[in-house]
């Protein structure tokens, strides 16, 4: 298993802010297929202010490459990803294009 944690922001607007979550609680099944399919066993996404955390657990064959070519070739998803962009802005250090923003760990408990 795999560990990734990602950061994003939304729209620095409450009510933007407070739809996302909306959305987020009735996920669609076709994106939760996905998600899945790709490999990802579990996912959680935290929220501070207007900032997004997702923390990502897959398989040891997950690939970011391969999961954006099945998003690609996935009109649902292409659909839900169009609605999220309404409520999301890329990080200022982003490439363009790019949203989830992988970080980097800088300190573990356990790790000697």
């Amino acid at each position: 298993m795999k560990r990734y944690c990602l950061a994003l922001d939304l729209v620095n607007d409450e009510q933007k802010v407070a739809a996302y979550e909306e959305w987020h609680s009735k996920v669609w099944p076709e994106i939760k297929a996905s998600i899945t399919d790709a490999g990802i066993s579990q996912m959680e996404i935290y929220r501070t202010g207007n900032r997004l955390f997702m923390i990502m657990e897959t398989s040891n064959g997950f690939s970011f490459e391969k999961k954006a070519a099945m998003d690609a070739a996935n009109p649902k998803v292409q659909e839900w990803e169009r609605l999220m962009w309404d409520f999301q802005q890329a990080l200022p250090w982003a490439k363009p294009g790019e949203k989830w923003i992988l970080m980097d760990k800088i300190f573990s408990l356990t790790d000697k």
